[in-house]
């Protein structure tokens, strides 16, 4: 029987766990979350695997992730293999796959789409490792991802840092079509036209050149709440649009389409925009036109 450690049942890692032992993979978890926990430290969750083991990270990016491949590199022994299936941005890959060879341990980065969904739906996997080490967690990989060909829902992306460096351009794709989707829908709401938006937007989910997944998802919302007034326009950004960024302008890729995304992200953290106080009064200094005091 294929075993594998996971560490960090979360969100993602807990319905993760779920698919794979669905799927006849024996799973051992370590959260330390004690409701939801295999195991009661990453010593213990290691002992309880036979080797050559391999385990999974998916816990948050940054110093969470570099801490733990700290952690296993002392734990794990040689002919072992790590995968980190966070968000780690790309350049990260290198320094833990560096520090796990120095033992003999294998890393694999892997890219992971899917959300809560996944569980029953499939993760999208994009991975970047040496062939012989995707080859080896090829089983793992197949219980994830959706089902049908895999070509179509797996991609081993290249070396090292290929499978994060995919992630990351996957994400910034995504901030820019849920932007359209939510300009689509405030101009919706704004017309004196359309009388029912929902229905508009729930229309365009067969037939047309815009159905998606990600509009889908709309709808449901919009089912859940038709003016989506319970919710504040407040939206964070997981790191990975930035990196985007950088990586366009290293490149010299023009990328309005995500940058302006992002840029919007960060307008609605602004509850008074000093940007557009200065825009303001440049157009009442030079122009005379009205503006809006505060408290008036």
């Amino acid at each position: 029987m294929v075993q594998l450690g996971l560490i960090g049942l979360g969100k993602m890692g807990f319905n993760m766990r779920e698919r794979l032992r669905a799927a006849g993979i024996e799973v051992v978890g370590y959260d330390r979350n004690p409701e939801v926990t295999d195991s009661t430290s990453l010593e213990d969750m290691v002992s309880k695997l036979d080797g050559p083991r391999i385990v999974w990270i998916m816990v948050p990016a940054g110093d969470p992730t570099r801490q733990t491949v700290v952690e296993l590199s002392n734990i794990l022994a040689e002919g072992d293999m790590v995968i980190d299936g966070g968000n780690s941005k790309y350049t990260d890959d290198k320094v833990n796959a560096d520090l796990l060879a120095a033992k003999g341990i294998g890393y694999v980065d892997a890219g992971v789409s899917g959300g809560v969904w996944g569980k029953d739906n499939g993760y999208g996997l994009m991975v970047g490792g040496a062939p012989a080490d995707v080859e080896r967690a090829m089983p793992i990989f197949d219980a994830l991802r959706p089902d049908g060909p895999r070509e179509e829902g797996f991609s081993h992306a290249g070396s090292v840092g290929a499978g994060h460096y995919a992630k990351m351009i996957h994400n910034g794709i995504e901030y820019g079509m849920m932007q359209a989707f939510a300009e689509g829908f405030e101009l919706l709401e704004a017309s004196k036209v359309v009388e029912n938006v929902p229905a508009v937007i729930t229309g365009w989910q067969r037939g047309t050149v815009v159905r998606s997944w990600l509009l889908d998802l709309l709808v449901r919302a919009l089912d859940e709440d038709p003016e989506l007034d319970d919710l504040e326009g407040y939206v964070e950004d997981s790191g990975e649009g930035r990196w985007t960024l950088e990586e366009a302008i290293d490149h010299a890729v023009p990328a309005p389409v995500i940058s302006a995304a992002l840029f919007a992200r960060f307008a609605s953290r602004q509850e008074d925009s000093p940007a557009m106080r200065a825009v303001a009064a440049l157009r009442n200094q030079f122009g005379g036109h009205a503006v809006k005091k505060v408290g008036g």
